[in-house]
């Protein structure tokens, strides 16, 4: 096997183009509240206390049920790349990386620096050391009244602070919220076209027939396994174009001219442009070339992560889609450079040093955008994140770049057009310009369900999440499933209704026993998919499979308050009951994990560490992971396989 860089790709220090910003080393914070150019320091990740490579996500360590689990393929796909559409970070084989479906690649950035074979994720991995840190703090978790909690508004007081104008995207003031997106949370919820408008002067591009539009539009995309609220959390995701793709050839602000420009930038990043698609955008951009898979400079991105409230469903005005007033974080991505990631292959302009200011909650992605994020304190009030809290996103939203920056810390997935996530698998009707609504959440007698017809894998040919459940055994990322959906399959699965055999429950007894049970729960689930019994009748995905119900969401949001409390959010920000049964060695003898210094993990161990090549310290891949994920390269899907190299997120 050959290993080559993992997610960390280390990468870049450089200028910032075009944004009458510069970079350099000192990031020292002027107490008064000044204008000034934008300006950070540089980091070697080596240094994060507790957790030096946070750009590894706590998924990547999970075991895959003996390959019956195959979620790395959502992430680990060539299929964008081999499209040569906004990816150059295949990761499914692709020469010269490691094939992250088949191997635990784990690349550490030098033969001196901490193992990356190490879970470092402790609040995920052993959650009762969590609980330990609350309880030191004389701190009794059960005495939060978590639906008063959630309902709290802790985003405006953050907006308020926020100096200049909405319409700037730097607000060009040194102070904390600096980057924090120009979107008022009051406007909120979008109107019906998705856009946001505002009666505040401040927050207006132009007035329009239907008020003072701020730019921002809402958009609605298809969430899987990290994304639903059954894992604890709801979005809500906005884009804004520059003013000039606001307005028309005489400069006039113009909504016709700017919905155009989104939908043909939608068409680009979603690779739906064909032979008679304009060549460049409308209007005042009419300069600015349409580029496939690309953003135009000066794009931006807001991201606000809400608590998961389940009486929620946006029919009172309020926001849609199971939303908490409360915000986890909110997210925001500018695209400073005019960069198309296809410029670029893999291996190309890496570094070791991140470039940032902690301060003020932003970093350089090294691949053409810069990631803000504002989290929340100890008391819930949100703050600026640090270089090592917001490795996190740079470990999903990065690429590589080709060396016209200085090289700068790099990492990223195959799943991204460039280094985003949610506008690619958005719906392309009006459907996707609308608050984020998870399927059309609606909650009918108490229960919630979904309004919104289960889109189809224009790739895959099958429905999204069907082919979810069909290289999962659990319905999401980490290899768990709530017991409400352990309940309902096991009312459905059965062989009075035609089944092969009655839902069973994971075997831990022994590894012939766990292989069994984790082979038959994938073949049953299978039959769940073919027979269609995961869907209504109307093909609308049952809300058992995308929605917690209310304890449950409210014990999730009780656990995550643990991470807030504690600042613990280096270690984890998924918090379970109990360890993820997907973390522990149900192996048989033969095909044994071990751990850093190769001793055998014995059954039923928790799997703290992987396996690293040791045996040649010439080799460049000295200390680097070199266990196998026991998915098959060569086993068919009628077989069991779950292999799939080039997965593509995109919706018919």
């Amino acid at each position: 096997m050959h290993f080559k860089l993992l997610f960390l790709l280390a990468g870049s220090v450089f200028v910032l183009h075009g944004c009458g910003s510069s970079s350099t080393s000192d990031a020292t914070t002027p107490t008064a509240i000044t204008q000034s150019a934008l300006t950070g320091s540089y980091i070697n990740p080596v240094v994060f206390e507790g957790n030096p490579y946070p750009q590894i996500p706590a998924q990547c360590y999970t075991e895959t049920s003996l390959g019956r689990q195959n979620a790395c393929l959502f992430c680990h796909t060539n299929g964008l790349y081999k499209l040569g559409l906004g990816n150059n970070n295949p990761q499914a084989g692709e020469v010269p990386l490691v094939n992250f479906q088949l191997d635990y690649g784990y690349e550490p950035y030098s033969a001196q620096a901490p193992t990356a074979a190490k879970n470092y994720w402790l609040n995920t991995l052993a959650p009762e050391t969590l609980l330990a840190a609350v309880s030191a703090m004389d701190i009794d978790p059960n005495t939060w009244v978590m639906p008063d909690y959630i309902q709290e508004d802790n985003w405006q007081s953050a907006y308020n602070q926020r100096q200049g104008k909405s319409t700037d995207w730097d607000s060009g003031y040194n102070q904390p919220f600096r980057l924090l997106p120009g979107l008022n949370p009051a406007a909120l919820p979008a109107d019906s076209d998705g856009f946001i408008r505002s009666d505040n002067e401040k927050d207006i591009y132009f007035s329009d027939a239907f008020g003072g539009n701020t730019g921002w539009r809402a958009i609605n995309f298809m969430p899987y396994g990290i994304f639903s609220p059954m894992t604890g959390s709801v979005s809500g995701i906005y884009i804004r174009l520059p003013a000039k793709f606001m307005q028309d050839h005489s400069g006039e602000f113009n909504l016709a001219t700017y919905t155009q420009n989104l939908e043909l930038l939608r068409d680009a990043i979603q690779n739906r442009l064909t032979d008679t698609s304009p060549r460049f955008y409308y209007g005042s951009a009419a300069d600015i070339e349409v580029v496939a898979g690309s953003y135009p400079q000066g794009t931006e991105l807001a991201h606000p992560l809400h608590y998961v409230d389940t009486l929620a469903d946006g029919t009172d005005g309020k926001l849609p889609g199971m939303r908490a007033t409360r915000v986890k974080e909110v997210r925001y991505m500018y695209k400073d450079e005019d960069f198309n990631p296809m410029e670029a292959r893999p291996d190309e302009g890496t570094g070791d040093q991140i470039y940032g200011n902690d301060e003020q909650g932003w970093v350089d992605n090294g691949s053409g955008w810069l990631l803000a994020g504002y989290i929340e304190d100890k008391d819930g009030a949100l703050r600026p994140q640090t270089r090592a809290e917001l490795t996190q996103c740079i470990g999903c939203h990065s690429g590589f770049h080709p060396g016209t920056k200085d090289p700068n810390f790099t990492s990223g997935t195959g799943n991204t057009v460039d280094s985003t996530w949610s506008f690619p698998r958005s719906f392309d009707s009006d459907l996707g310009w609308k608050e984020m609504d998870y399927l059309g959440v609606r909650i009918v007698d108490g229960s919630a369900v979904s309004t919104t017809p289960e889109p189809i894998n224009r790739h895959a040919g099958i429905g999204e999440f069907a082919l979810l459940l069909n290289h999962t055994v659990s319905a999401n990322l980490y290899g768990v499933m709530a017991q409400s959906v352990e309940t309902q399959l096991s009312q459905i699965i059965d062989t009075n209704n035609g089944y092969s055999a009655n839902w069973t429950e994971i075997k831990t007894d022994s590894a012939a026993n766990f292989e069994q049970s984790v082979t038959q729960r994938q073949t049953l689930l299978r039959e769940f998919v073919t027979r269609k019994d995961y869907l209504n009748a109307d093909g609308t995905i049952k809300g058992f499979l995308l929605y917690p119900q209310e304890n449950d969401a409210i014990e999730n949001a009780r656990r995550y308050r643990q991470v807030v409390a504690t600042q613990r959010y280096i270690y984890g920000k998924d918090v379970f009951a109990e360890t993820p049964i997907s973390y522990y060695h149900y192996r048989d003898d033969a095909i044994a994990e071990v751990k850093n210094d190769g001793s055998p993990y014995q059954f039923g161990e928790i799997i703290s560490e992987r396996s690293i090549q040791l045996d040649e310290p010439t080799r460049f891949d000295y200390k680097a992971g070199d266990g196998i994920t026991l998915i098959e390269e060569n086993k068919p899907f009628a077989e069991g396989g779950t292999y799939l190299p080039d997965y593509v997120p995109y919706l018919q």
